[in-house]
């Protein structure tokens, strides 16, 4: 199908979808039809992936609030696709734990922590029958690097390793770092132990722009944003949303971290072209569907989701951000033991 055909049937151009295009909460003013014929080719993408945005989160309901935008070219910064309540300050869930990583990440940039120092997981501080992998191993005290740390924090979003980082890191000087790099309503909630806290809030704008400067390199260095990016895309990395109905050279080219607690079904990240540079960055929060006792990938929210993935890698096929480093995935190298 050529692209003309593909955005006519996905319904191009409507109201509707400029609506959300623009993120306003009024009906929009559908683009003069002078103009259509003069789009750049990243506005056109921009508003087909609009267009698979509004089909997908029609169909699962509830509440959404989005940011999404694609490569722009030579320009450096991205063109806005989708704008649904960016400024909206949600709980972000295990989203947040790409901020988290962050901010411990920060401290190994300046030379307070490093990746191959030894915390130690006490029976005390893992959290029983929450996702990752601590809970399971039953053998306690045991030692891990910073590293295995973060690993299992942003690939299996082990709830474990959450109160591992507060080890290295605690809530106040967590949330100042984030302030410091200008996310001031990305934060984590502090508790009385000043070594653990909620993961706490975020906006789909401070998530989108997270992103963004992580692929930039303003974010971390080098060295820690490879790191950090090659966690994202693993292949153990969230597989039920985005990437659910993908190839595995596919979903090398996806950075993604879910996030879910009661009726709220999260997801954030990036989507790169075949030489490594970002195309689309999405940020999916949702909540109010049905279901919210299904953490499983029948869920309305993770079902629109693994519809868009797909969809969103066609739309942006062939769009590149020339501005921006490429930074190539690890493929990956199925093993037999030996």
């Amino acid at each position: 199908m050529n692209r003309v055909n593909r955005r006519t049937a996905l319904g191009i151009g409507t109201a509707a979808t400029a609506g959300v295009v623009l993120g306003t909460a009024t009906p929009a003013m559908a683009a003069p039809s002078s103009g259509r014929g003069l789009e750049t080719p990243s506005r056109a993408r921009a508003d087909e992936v609009a267009a698979i945005y509004q089909r997908e989160k029609t169909k699962a309901g509830g509440n959404w609030y989005a940011y999404l935008s694609v490569a722009n070219g030579t320009n450096p910064a991205p063109l806005p696709a989708v704008r649904e309540h960016p400024d909206t300050v949600v709980e972000a869930y295990s989203v947040n734990k790409i901020a988290v990583a962050t901010a411990v990440l920060d401290k190994v940039d300046r030379g307070l922590l490093s990746l191959d120092q030894r915390v130690e997981v006490t029976e005390g501080i893992v959290v029983p029958g929450g996702d990752g992998i601590f809970s399971l191993d039953g053998a306690y005290p045991s030692l891990v690097t910073l590293g295995h740390v973060l690993a299992a924090l942003l690939t299996v979003s082990d709830d474990t390793a959450v109160r591992l980082c507060g080890l290295v890191c605690p809530a106040a000087e967590l949330n100042q770092i984030l302030v410091g790099k200008g996310f001031p309503k990305t934060q984590v909630e502090p508790v009385a132990n000043p070594n653990r806290f909620y993961l706490g809030t975020s906006t789909a704008r401070e998530t989108h722009d997270l992103l963004q400067a992580l692929v930039r390199g303003t974010l971390l260095s080098t060295g820690s944003t490879s790191f950090l990016l090659n966690q994202l895309r693993a292949p153990i990395a969230f597989t039920d949303g985005i990437r659910r109905t993908m190839s595995s050279a596919e979903r090398a080219r996806i950075a993604t971290k879910a996030g879910w607690f009661a009726d709220a079904r999260h997801e954030a990240g990036l989507i790169f072209d075949p030489a490594g540079r970002p195309v689309l960055t999405y940020v999916l929060f949702a909540d109010g569907q049905a279901g919210s006792d299904n953490f499983g990938s029948t869920h309305p929210a993770v079902q629109a989701r693994a519809a868009m993935g797909p969809a969103f890698l066609e739309a942006v096929d062939g769009l590149t951000s020339l501005g921006v480093p490429a930074r190539r995935p690890k493929m990956y190298q199925p093993s037999n033991g030996g």
